[in-house]
């Protein structure tokens, strides 16, 4: 076997969740989504804000990550 320096890519085939959320959360998700169209001056739907969010809070959480590398998790 070839030994290449890029790793195998991981499966990117994309997973549909549908969530139920309360009407707070979803009023602060559509106020996130209004924030971001002011700093970055592109609208995007919060269906497309949530999977980043959701990524970026379980990547700064320290001992979530910690935790995970014990069970031997690999991203995917």
């Amino acid at each position: 076997m070839v030994d290449l320096k890029l790793a195998r890519i991981p499966d990117r085939t994309p997973v549909k969740l549908t969530i139920t959320v309360l009407p707070d959360l979803h009023q602060a998700l559509q106020d996130y989504a209004r924030i971001y169209a002011e700093a970055y001056g592109r609208e995007e739907p919060v269906s497309e804000l949530v999977p980043a969010i959701l990524s970026a809070f379980l990547d700064s959480d320290r001992a979530f990550v910690k935790a995970r590398e014990r069970l031997g998790a690999r991203g995917g």
